[in-house]
């Protein structure tokens, strides 16, 4: 079973020796699942759109994490772009492979302007996943139960450019989106 991630500088391990995505890789082929991440530093939902045929067709993914936001805030793109290239995503996937689908909110931020607009896009991947039936990873969310388990702040899992993560986050990040997937591949 293939699992592929999509995304930009987050998912690609950006700044950071040990990212979700190699600790995914270490965890899960366990289970017999191959992770290929395809995702690389500043890329945005754009870039996830034109480079489907390279970064997505070949492998035919039974599950694929999008995991853009971040860097279309910043690039930027517009809501409403992101949120139609999101569409437009899950549906190449829907139409090609059976996969189960699963879009990722990015971490919070400590800045009450950063986290506002974090807030905008995070909303959308959600309303995406609700309406195209996606597993949704809110990781703003889930990520305070984290915090707390730990006794970390905000500040504690990001770099100095808070738009990446440290090495803690992507631990954080795994333990996350691991017990997401595990949950699905277990009910299978």
């Amino acid at each position: 079973m293939i699992f592929l991630i999509r995304g930009g500088g987050i998912a690609a391990g950006t700044h950071v020796q040990l990212s979700y995505a190699h600790l995914l890789t270490e965890s899960l082929s366990s289970h017999g699942i191959q992770v290929i991440n395809r995702s690389r530093n500043r890329d945005t939902s754009f870039h996830g759109c034109w480079t489907f045929e390279e970064d997505i067709a070949p492998f035919q993914p039974e599950m694929i994490l999008f995991h853009f936001g971040i860097d279309d805030i910043y690039r930027p793109v517009y809501r409403s772009e992101f949120k139609e290239n999101l569409v437009q995503l899950v549906r190449l996937c829907r139409i090609r492979y059976n996969s189960h689908i699963f879009l990722a909110s990015s971490h919070p931020f400590s800045g009450d302007f950063e986290m506002q607009s974090a807030l905008i896009y995070y909303r959308t991947i959600r309303e995406v996943a609700i309406d195209l039936k996606c597993h949704y990873i809110p990781i703003h969310y889930l990520i305070a139960d984290e915090l707390n388990e730990y006794n970390l702040t905000i500040k504690d899992i990001v770099l100095p450019d808070e738009r990446y993560i440290n090495e803690t986050g992507h631990r954080l990040f795994f333990n996350i989106v691991s017990r997401k997937i595990l949950s699905v591949i277990m009910e299978k």
